[in-house]
């Protein structure tokens, strides 16, 4: 594939990618607290947040929530449902991580081409339950449990498949879920008998960075931001020079604020100044092609596309685009975010 195919599409998928996740906040956004944070473990490769209290009064965020959620969550709220307990209304925020299996310190870290080929996932939800009331009523219908230190943890299938969940209740405003392994490792973190994410040098300072800037921030290391890109531009490994690039790619910041519009702040942390330079010129590039392709099909993209802005700043490179919340209800109702490439 020629190398200004792959500029092109790279350009385009970066640009979804920043657009995608963005959801607007009213006025102030809300800060994850460092106690949350630390419930995780330190191996999670990926973590995100959002605040489901505020996205929920969004007009379009029912239409948009099914490419943000992670699929075990909308599990886990079916679960929860069961129980007497409204996700809707009392499920406020949400944090999860995903953990990659397959990989070790130097595949996952930066000049690896290696990608995540399987996960766990670990989560909690914060609102306000009875978890009194939720536990009597799985009590009463058998379902699986397992003990982990003073913790019942809860199956949602029949606990022994290498797919099933399970969840438990940290306290009346917090309930955890995810693979039973990671969850297990959740709860050896709370008890201090594993290491947590705040012990993590590498992505802890940038999800610090991230916390409290937006209603949607995610962060990722490595190995996350070469899938990422994968899932999102292919052909990228058909360039040589730009998968080389990505290789040594060490993480993805994404935040979205929003007041009168929409603003999106999407980061690539690169492996050196050049590398960064070099990514803002291909996505300059990618962005002039995709606004000529969008000019009559999707004006609005076009426009968005035109109020981007690209600045490399040492060894990152910052995007930013704002849009108005008619644009994007008009980009969603256009598919612009199926990420297809």
């Amino acid at each position: 594939m020629k190398a200004t195919t792959a500029i092109r599409r790279l350009g385009a998928a970066v640009t979804l990618i920043a657009v995608a996740l963005a959801v607007p906040r009213p006025t102030r956004a809300g800060r994850l607290g460092a106690d949350v944070i630390a419930l995780f473990p330190k191996e999670v490769g990926e973590f995100a947040y959002v605040d489901l209290k505020k996205a929920r009064s969004l007009k379009w965020f029912p239409q948009l929530q099914e490419q943000m959620i992670p699929e075990r969550f909308r599990q886990f709220e079916k679960f929860l449902a069961s129980a007497g307990v409204d996700p809707n209304s009392q499920v406020d925020e949400l944090a999860w991580g995903l953990v990659a299996e397959g990989l070790n310190a130097k595949t996952e870290g930066t000049g690896s081409s290696a990608v995540p080929t399987g996960e766990e996932v670990v989560g909690v939800a914060l609102g306000n339950y009875n978890p009194s009331s939720a536990e009597a009523y799985f009590k009463q219908q058998k379902l699986p449990t397992f003990k982990a230190r003073a913790y019942t943890l809860y199956a949602f299938g029949t606990g022994s498949g290498p797919n099933d969940l399970f969840f438990f209740f940290l306290d009346s405003n917090t309930a955890a879920f995810g693979h039973r392994e990671i969850l297990e490792k959740m709860v050896e973190v709370r008890f201090g008998g594993e290491e947590g994410l705040l012990s993590n040098d590498r992505i802890f300072p940038l999800i610090n960075e991230a916390n409290g800037s937006g209603v949607v921030w995610a962060v990722l290391n490595p190995a996350y931001t070469r899938l990422a890109m994968q899932q999102l531009a292919p052909e990228v490994e058909q360039f040589p020079e730009a998968a080389k690039l990505v290789s040594r790619m060490q993480n993805l910041i994404i935040n979205v604020d929003a007041s009168g519009s929409i603003d999106g702040k999407f980061q690539a942390v690169c492996g050196s100044t050049e590398d960064a330079n070099t990514l803002g010129q291909l996505l300059q590039a990618g962005f002039l092609y995709k606004r000529y392709q969008a000019q009559k099909d999707n004006p609005e993209l076009a426009q968005l596309l035109d109020q981007a802005r690209v600045t490399p700043a040492g060894d990152r490179v910052t995007l930013r685009m704002s849009l108005s919340d008619d644009q994007m209800t008009s980009l969603i109702r256009k598919n612009t975010f199926a990420l297809k490439m």
